[in-house]
């Protein structure tokens, strides 16, 4: 699950289906992508940093940080 993205998405007022055609993906990839179900591609992460004026780094969490372990 992407939760900054969609706390950031909820907080501007967009819906899931603006944020679909803005990246230019139909809303059932958006809906996947979103929760975690699918990856967001380079190109899209990119494009909801700038819809949002935030670093790629701030919005989206690495595939696999949860097998992460802090030292």
């Amino acid at each position: 699950m992407q939760e900054k993205l969609a706390a950031l998405r909820r907080y501007h007022n967009i819906s899931q289906k603006e944020m679909a055609s803005l990246i230019g993906v139909d809303l059932r990839t958006y809906v996947n992508k979103e929760s975690g179900q699918s990856q967001f591609k380079a190109n899209e992460m990119f494009a909801i940093a700038k819809i949002f004026q935030k670093p790629v780094d701030e919005i989206f969490l690495p595939t696999n940080f949860t097998k992460h372990e802090v030292s």
